[in-house]
Protein backbone atom coordinates (compact mmCIF):
# COMPACT_ATOMS: atom_id res chain seq x y z
CA UNK A 1 0.00 0.00 0.00
CA UNK A 2 2.67 2.53 0.79
CA UNK A 3 4.58 1.50 -2.37
CA UNK A 4 0.91 1.99 -4.26
CA UNK A 5 0.85 5.74 -2.18
CA UNK A 6 4.30 6.38 -3.29
CA UNK A 7 3.54 5.91 -7.37
CA UNK A 8 1.02 7.66 -7.50
CA UNK A 9 2.50 10.92 -5.51
CA UNK A 10 5.40 10.79 -7.99
CA UNK A 11 2.71 10.58 -11.03
CA UNK A 12 1.13 13.75 -9.30
CA UNK A 13 4.03 15.21 -9.26
CA UNK A 14 5.28 14.63 -12.74
CA UNK A 15 1.76 16.03 -13.87
CA UNK A 16 2.49 19.02 -11.89
CA UNK A 17 6.25 19.87 -13.17
CA UNK A 18 4.41 18.97 -17.29
CA UNK A 19 1.56 21.20 -16.36
CA UNK A 20 4.01 23.99 -15.47
CA UNK A 21 6.67 23.46 -18.17
CA UNK A 22 9.06 22.83 -15.61
CA UNK A 23 10.13 20.00 -17.48
CA UNK A 24 12.08 22.03 -20.16
CA UNK A 25 14.24 22.81 -17.26
CA UNK A 26 15.28 18.95 -17.13
CA UNK A 27 15.33 18.52 -21.16
CA UNK A 28 17.44 21.20 -21.80
CA UNK A 29 20.23 19.35 -20.62
CA UNK A 30 22.58 17.54 -22.74
CA UNK A 31 21.65 14.04 -20.84
CA UNK A 32 18.44 14.35 -21.31
CA UNK A 33 17.62 16.18 -24.81
CA UNK A 34 17.09 13.23 -26.45
CA UNK A 35 13.62 12.80 -24.57
CA UNK A 36 12.72 15.95 -25.39
CA UNK A 37 10.92 14.91 -28.56
CA UNK A 38 9.02 13.01 -26.21
CA UNK A 39 7.51 15.45 -24.10
CA UNK A 40 5.27 16.29 -26.97
CA UNK A 41 3.38 13.40 -26.83
CA UNK A 42 2.60 13.89 -22.88
CA UNK A 43 -1.06 15.24 -22.97
CA UNK A 44 0.47 18.07 -19.74
CA UNK A 45 2.52 19.73 -22.62
CA UNK A 46 -0.49 21.00 -24.74
CA UNK A 47 -2.32 22.21 -21.55
CA UNK A 48 0.66 24.12 -19.85
CA UNK A 49 -0.03 28.19 -19.62
CA UNK A 50 1.64 29.86 -22.17
CA UNK A 51 1.30 33.50 -20.56
CA UNK A 52 2.48 32.63 -17.55
CA UNK A 53 6.56 33.86 -16.91
CA UNK A 54 8.95 31.10 -15.67
CA UNK A 55 8.67 32.76 -12.24
CA UNK A 56 5.57 32.50 -11.98
CA UNK A 57 4.98 28.98 -13.49
CA UNK A 58 7.86 27.93 -10.87
CA UNK A 59 5.94 29.24 -7.74
CA UNK A 60 2.39 28.23 -8.81
CA UNK A 61 3.63 24.83 -9.16
CA UNK A 62 5.26 24.75 -5.77
CA UNK A 63 2.00 25.89 -4.38
CA UNK A 64 -0.17 23.65 -6.08
CA UNK A 65 2.79 20.45 -4.96
CA UNK A 66 2.14 21.02 -1.71
CA UNK A 67 3.33 22.36 2.17
CA UNK A 68 6.88 20.65 1.77
CA UNK A 69 7.39 22.15 -1.50
CA UNK A 70 6.18 25.79 -0.65
CA UNK A 71 8.79 25.55 2.07
CA UNK A 72 11.63 24.45 0.16
CA UNK A 73 10.53 27.54 -2.47
CA UNK A 74 10.32 29.93 0.75
CA UNK A 75 14.39 28.88 1.69
CA UNK A 76 15.25 29.33 -2.19
CA UNK A 77 13.91 32.97 -2.10
CA UNK A 78 15.85 34.24 0.64
CA UNK A 79 18.86 33.54 -1.57
CA UNK A 80 18.90 36.14 -3.65
CA UNK A 81 22.93 34.99 -4.86
CA UNK A 82 21.36 31.78 -6.19
CA UNK A 83 18.35 32.63 -8.98
CA UNK A 84 17.43 35.34 -11.23
CA UNK A 85 15.42 38.33 -9.95
CA UNK A 86 12.48 37.21 -11.65
CA UNK A 87 12.41 34.38 -10.31
CA UNK A 88 13.33 35.44 -6.66
CA UNK A 89 10.86 37.98 -6.97
CA UNK A 90 8.31 35.82 -7.27
CA UNK A 91 9.44 33.07 -5.09
CA UNK A 92 9.32 35.57 -2.21
CA UNK A 93 5.42 35.53 -2.73
CA UNK A 94 5.38 32.36 -0.90
CA UNK A 95 6.20 33.78 2.39
CA UNK A 96 2.94 35.16 3.36
CA UNK A 97 0.65 35.54 -0.43
CA UNK A 98 0.29 31.66 -1.15
CA UNK A 99 -2.95 30.85 -2.87
CA UNK A 100 -5.43 30.59 0.38
CA UNK A 101 -8.38 28.05 0.55
CA UNK A 102 -11.89 28.77 1.12
CA UNK A 103 -13.51 30.61 4.03
CA UNK A 104 -16.30 27.75 3.38
CA UNK A 105 -13.62 25.16 4.87
CA UNK A 106 -12.51 27.88 7.15
CA UNK A 107 -16.14 27.78 8.57
CA UNK A 108 -16.34 23.56 8.66
CA UNK A 109 -12.52 23.28 10.08
CA UNK A 110 -13.72 25.61 13.06
CA UNK A 111 -16.83 24.05 13.72
CA UNK A 112 -15.22 20.94 13.70
CA UNK A 113 -12.34 21.58 16.23
CA UNK A 114 -14.60 23.80 18.83
CA UNK A 115 -17.53 21.02 18.62
CA UNK A 116 -19.95 23.91 18.16
CA UNK A 117 -21.50 26.37 15.96
CA UNK A 118 -18.69 29.63 15.04
CA UNK A 119 -21.28 32.05 15.85
CA UNK A 120 -21.21 30.75 19.38
CA UNK A 121 -16.77 30.65 19.49
CA UNK A 122 -16.84 34.33 17.88
CA UNK A 123 -19.08 37.43 17.84
CA UNK A 124 -17.44 38.55 14.61
CA UNK A 125 -15.33 36.47 12.01
CA UNK A 126 -14.42 37.43 8.68
CA UNK A 127 -13.96 35.03 6.37
CA UNK A 128 -11.83 37.19 3.74
CA UNK A 129 -8.26 35.84 5.14
CA UNK A 130 -5.65 38.43 6.55
CA UNK A 131 -2.62 36.36 5.19
CA UNK A 132 -2.11 32.92 3.68
CA UNK A 133 1.12 31.09 4.19
CA UNK A 134 1.92 27.37 3.21
CA UNK A 135 0.80 26.47 6.52
CA UNK A 136 -2.06 28.32 7.81
CA UNK A 137 -4.00 31.28 7.18
CA UNK A 138 -5.40 33.86 9.84
CA UNK A 139 -8.22 35.47 9.79
CA UNK A 140 -9.41 38.47 11.89
CA UNK A 141 -12.34 38.03 14.41
CA UNK A 142 -14.24 39.13 17.77
CA UNK A 143 -14.65 37.68 20.94
CA UNK A 144 -17.99 38.03 22.50
CA UNK A 145 -16.75 39.83 25.26
CA UNK A 146 -15.44 42.60 22.54
CA UNK A 147 -12.06 41.87 22.13
CA UNK A 148 -10.37 41.69 18.80
CA UNK A 149 -8.27 38.65 17.68
CA UNK A 150 -6.60 36.92 14.76
CA UNK A 151 -7.45 33.49 14.22
CA UNK A 152 -4.38 31.32 12.70
CA UNK A 153 -6.37 28.29 10.59
CA UNK A 154 -4.05 24.67 9.60
CA UNK A 155 -4.57 24.25 6.17
CA UNK A 156 -7.07 21.14 5.71
CA UNK A 157 -5.50 17.90 4.71
CA UNK A 158 -2.04 19.35 5.72
CA UNK A 159 -0.99 16.88 7.80
CA UNK A 160 -1.96 13.95 5.31
CA UNK A 161 -0.54 15.65 2.52
CA UNK A 162 2.91 16.48 4.41
CA UNK A 163 3.53 12.71 5.88
CA UNK A 164 3.09 11.32 2.09
CA UNK A 165 5.74 14.02 1.25
CA UNK A 166 8.10 12.99 4.02
CA UNK A 167 7.66 9.37 2.64
CA UNK A 168 9.29 9.70 -0.22
CA UNK A 169 11.90 12.10 0.93
CA UNK A 170 12.70 8.93 3.53
CA UNK A 171 13.23 6.88 0.23
CA UNK A 172 15.07 9.19 -1.65
CA UNK A 173 17.24 9.76 1.17
CA UNK A 174 17.47 6.11 1.91
CA UNK A 175 18.77 5.55 -1.94
CA UNK A 176 20.95 8.70 -2.09
CA UNK A 177 22.73 6.60 1.14
CA UNK A 178 22.79 3.21 -0.13
CA UNK A 179 24.04 4.26 -3.82
CA UNK A 180 25.73 7.57 -3.67
CA UNK A 181 29.06 7.81 -2.64
CA UNK A 182 28.96 10.45 -0.29
CA UNK A 183 26.08 9.11 0.89
CA UNK A 184 27.16 8.12 4.23
CA UNK A 185 29.26 10.99 5.42
CA UNK A 186 26.01 13.54 4.59
CA UNK A 187 23.80 11.35 6.58
CA UNK A 188 20.19 11.91 4.63
CA UNK A 189 18.19 10.00 6.82
CA UNK A 190 18.92 12.38 9.23
CA UNK A 191 18.64 15.22 7.50
CA UNK A 192 14.93 14.17 6.51
CA UNK A 193 14.13 13.35 10.57
CA UNK A 194 15.09 16.72 11.50
CA UNK A 195 13.29 18.31 8.62
CA UNK A 196 10.38 16.59 9.68
CA UNK A 197 10.22 17.08 13.39
CA UNK A 198 11.01 21.27 12.35
CA UNK A 199 7.85 20.60 10.43
CA UNK A 200 5.46 18.59 12.64
CA UNK A 201 6.57 21.53 15.20
CA UNK A 202 5.42 23.90 13.09
CA UNK A 203 2.01 22.11 12.89
CA UNK A 204 1.42 22.31 16.64
CA UNK A 205 -0.42 25.42 17.06
CA UNK A 206 -0.13 24.31 21.32
CA UNK A 207 3.52 24.68 21.43
CA UNK A 208 3.74 27.86 18.89
CA UNK A 209 1.00 29.42 21.57
CA UNK A 210 3.25 28.42 24.33
CA UNK A 211 6.37 29.63 22.61
CA UNK A 212 4.82 33.24 21.81
CA UNK A 213 3.70 33.26 25.16
CA UNK A 214 7.46 33.04 26.39
CA UNK A 215 8.17 35.76 23.81
CA UNK A 216 5.67 37.65 25.22
CA UNK A 217 6.79 37.91 28.90
CA UNK A 218 11.07 38.39 27.05
CA UNK A 219 9.75 41.61 25.86
CA UNK A 220 7.02 42.42 28.06
CA UNK A 221 8.59 45.91 29.04
CA UNK A 222 10.25 46.46 25.53
CA UNK A 223 9.65 49.22 22.74
CA UNK A 224 11.31 47.11 20.20
CA UNK A 225 8.67 44.32 20.08
CA UNK A 226 5.30 43.84 20.30
CA UNK A 227 4.33 40.27 21.15
CA UNK A 228 0.24 39.40 21.48
CA UNK A 229 -1.46 37.57 24.24
CA UNK A 230 -2.53 34.55 23.20
CA UNK A 231 -6.31 33.19 24.22
CA UNK A 232 -5.69 30.06 25.67
CA UNK A 233 -8.72 29.09 25.95
CA UNK A 234 -9.24 29.49 22.10
CA UNK A 235 -6.45 27.68 21.42
CA UNK A 236 -6.70 24.17 19.70
CA UNK A 237 -3.62 21.53 18.63
CA UNK A 238 -5.25 22.11 15.25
Amino acid sequence: MKIIRQIIRLLTIYRIIVRYGLDELLLSSKIFRPLRLLAYFVPGYWLRPKHLTRGMRIRLALEELGPIFVKFGQILSTRRDLLPDDIALELAKLQDKVAPFSGEEVHKILEKSYARPLDEVFADFDMTHTAAASVAQVHAARLHNGRKVVVKVLRPGIKSNIRKDIELLYLFAELAQRYWTDGRRLRPLEVVAEFEKTLYDELDLIREAANATQLRRNFKDSDLLYVPEIEWDYTLSN
